[in-house]
Order: C-alpha cells, then structure tokens, then sequence
C-alpha cells in the first residue's frame, strides 16, 4: 500500500527521546531505569550518531550499515560485554552467547527443531493455551484485567507444554516464579557493565537471585536427564527435538549442561518475548477501537469454534500485520550492543577495536527516514511492499537471527486472532502503560483491560 493510501492515525504511548547530551553519570541513572531514555532524538533522523561517555560508542540507523554489522561482518562485531554479563549467569554459553565456531555447531545442531513443520506441530499446544487464556478472562468476570500478566501465563503455559509435555511431576508455578525472579532481580545493567568489568566480579542485584539461578539450573538438569531415559512419547517436543539434534558437519551433540542452558534460553526468551507483543498488541486494539474491528471481522470469516488454529494463521493476514506493527513500535530486543574487534568505517566514520556499536532497534523502526508517519500506529503499511529488510529488526537478522521467530509469530497470531474472536477489548481510563526497556521493552504498569464477551 502507498504512503499515501495509508489511513492517518493518532500517536499510542511513546519513549520521549533526549535532546541534550546526559553525560556520564547521568547516562548511568538513565539506563538503569530505562535504557531507551538514552536515545537522542536526532537517531530518528540521522543514519548514526557517535560520542564518548566513558567509552567511545556509535548508534547505526543505517540499513546499509547495519547490514556490515549483523551479516556481511559478523564475526567483527560480536555481543557486548554487557550482554554477556547479564546473561551469561543464567544461560552460559549457549548459543545467544557463543561466538565463532561455538555457536555455529550449535545453531546448526538446533536449526532442525524450529522446521516449519516441527513448528506448524506445535500449533494444538498454543491453541490450547489461547482456549484457557479465554476461560480464564471469562470467568474473572466484567473487571479489569492486567493482560500484561494473562499474556505471561499463556505463553508460559505454552513454552512450558512444548518443552516438558508428558512430565505432570514438575511444579509449574515454582518454575515460573524462578524465571520471574531471575529476570527481575539479575537482568538489570550496572555500573560494572557498563565498564566492562568481567562477570566474576560479584553484582549486589544478583546476588539475590542466586537461588532463583540455582532452582531454573536444577529443574533443567533433572527435565533433560528424566527425558533423555525416558525418550520421546508421541509428537517430538522441544527437548525431544533438542536430544536428537546433531551438528551436520561435525556430528557433535548437546551434552548435558549445553542442552540445559538451551533450553533455559527458549524457555527464559520464548514466553517473556511473546507475551510483551501480545500485550501491546492488545494495548494497540484498545488504542484503536476501529481497527480492532477491523481485525475481529476478519477472525470471525475464519476461526470455527472460537479458537485459532495453526492452519488459520495463513488465512489472518491483517492480524499478522498487526503483530508486525506491534514489533515495529515496541519490539522486545529494543536496544543491542556488539564491541567492534577490528578497524572499520561504518556511514563513512571510523569504528576502532573496542568501541561500542549499538543498534537502537527502538530508534531505527521510528527513523523518520525509514517510516511514513513512524510513531503511528498503521497496520496496513505492511499490505504489499516490505521495507528495507535491515530497517525492521524486532528479530535480529543474518545468520544470528531469533531461531524461533516462526515459532513466536505463529503462537502471536493464534493467541489474539482466539482473543479478538471471542472478546472486544476496552482500555482502562488512566492506565496508559509506558514503554520502559531494562532488558526488555515493557509496558510499566501493566496493560489493563476490560474484555467485554462477545
């Protein structure tokens, strides 16, 4: 669709964006509260911004460039130390970590468990979970509803049946609560991080998390080694998947510690990640009670019985289109690092070893160069040309990109389109959430709804 023939629409919740340099200090403050506050403006208009505060870094809007980076250049730019120290605790070196040819024999080993057809397999579990989601809001009754916290159980419910079907032993709200713990007391950037100081050197935020760390690590450890004497027991799950993953070229597999921080990689990323698209994602129909009409009468032409299937969401392009837009404007990942290892020239500038190089994704899918009306929301500029493939990257891209992107999509897709077809969904007056990024890009405060049955 022409820019032109894009319906106009007003402005949903945004980051206001810096106009003056915070300097050092306040950077700090900043990032530890919100880490899109340190954009400046001007990175919605500009290809790259650089500076130095404490360190020298680059901010890359430029697709060209951010090609180099994520693809054409790799190995030249690999994850920050920050990064790495946030997550390494929890994950290890799994393969969201691992650099070089660690992470290539284990990309390559798990690339087969997110198949179209493994994915498309899946579809029944994240039926079931939007089914319960809906009896769950109906019967709370006509009250408000945080859907932040719905969206949560829902995927949990998924991650946690596609990765541990058949086991009904495991206590699933201990684990839950780990996970939860876990990323609100460790994932937080300090002081320590931002210098680069090695991820030995003890945190006091995640030192209270220690024991959350320690029960996600021994769940993992006892689910990979019940199911690996056990065996698969009708559709290959996750694990199962996983279990039987080999590296093509080197015939390596996962031993025990490698499958489990996998596996707390898809189980930490693959709920939480899904659950903020649905969030705003139903926060943007609130917003927009049109559109959510829109929506509904296209579900309606398709779902049978009130609930989505996986061979629905073929037939749901505007409800994909406004899980799409919902990445654009509050993408997950809203902000990454990478620390350049060699001499380079990106938008004709100088990158040094050791700068570091940010792509404020947050920033690049508002660039006013990039995006027609880019603070809007506008699910129909996704009908007929794409942009730019490195101007959205609410996956990432080259060969790091999110290995389960299918998978989020289509769980995103059955989960709302079931919603929207048996729900209208009213935000609550005063409850605008604000984007706030720590780790991820979240809605502070909560998503609170009234759903209204159908």
């Amino acid at each position: 669709m022409s820019a032109a023939a894009i319906p106009t629409a007003a402005i949903p919740t945004h980051v206001p964006l810096v106009t003056k340099p915070l300097g050092l200090w306040r950077s700090l403050q900043a990032t530890r509260e919100n880490v899109l506050s340190i954009i400046p403006e001007i990175a919605t208009r500009q290809p790259m911004v650089s500076g130095k505060t404490g360190v020298r870094w680059h901010m890359v809007m430029d697709p060209g460039a951010l090609r180099q980076i994520l693809l054409e250049k790799l190995e030249d730019y690999p994850k920050s130390l920050v990064t790495k120290n946030l997550l390494r605790p929890a994950i290890g070196d799994s393969m969201f970590i691992a650099e070089g040819a660690h992470w290539r024999w284990q990309r390559r080993a798990a690339a087969p468990v997110f198949s179209h057809r493994n994915v498309l397999n899946l579809a029944p579990v994240m039926s079931g979970a939007a089914e319960r989601t809906v009896a769950r809001i109906h019967e709370a009754g006509p009250r408000a509803l945080d859907m932040l916290q719905e969206m949560v159980t829902a995927t949990f419910d998924v991650i946690s049946d596609v990765t541990f079907s058949g086991n009904d032993t495991f206590d699933r709200a201990a684990l839950h609560h780990a996970i939860d713990a876990y990323i609100d007391q460790a994932a937080k950037v300090t002081l320590l991080d931002m210098l680069g100081m090695p991820d030995w050197v003890p945190r006091p935020s995640r030192m209270f998390s220690s024991n959350s760390l320690s029960e996600m690590k021994a769940f993992a450890d006892r689910a990979v080694d019940a199911r690996a004497q056990r065996g698969p027991d009708g559709v290959p799950d996750l694990l199962d998947l996983l279990l039987a993953g080999e590296d093509p070229e080197t015939k390596r597999q996962m031993n025990t510690a490698e499958l489990r921080d996998n596996l707390l990689t898809f189980i930490v990323a693959g709920h939480e990640t899904t659950a903020l698209t649905l969030a705003w994602s139903l926060y943007l129909m609130g917003f927009d009670p049109g559109r959510q009409e829109k929506a509904r009468a296209e579900i309606l032409s398709v779902v049978k019985d009130g609930v989505a299937t996986g061979a629905d969401v073929a037939a749901l392009p505007y409800t994909r289109q406004i899980i799409d837009e919902a990445l654009r404007l509050y993408p997950p990942a809203a902000f990454i690092a990478r620390t350049a290892q060699t001499h380079d020239r990106l938008c004709d500038r100088e990158i040094r070893p050791k700068d570091t190089v940010m792509i404020p994704i947050y920033a690049l899918h508002r660039h006013k160069q990039l995006w027609e009306n880019p603070d809007a929301f506008m699910p129909e500029r996704w009908e007929g040309t794409r942009p730019d493939r490195y101007a959205y990257l609410p996956f990432g891209d080259g060969p790091r990109i999110c290995i389960g992107a299918s998978f989020a999509i289509q769980e995103a897709v059955i989960i709302l389109a079931t919603l929207l077809a048996n729900f209208r969904f009213k935000l609550v007056p005063g409850k605008t959430p604000k984007p706030v990024m720590i780790l991820t890009l979240r809605p502070e405060g909560g998503v609170w709804m009234q759903a209204e049955k159908l």
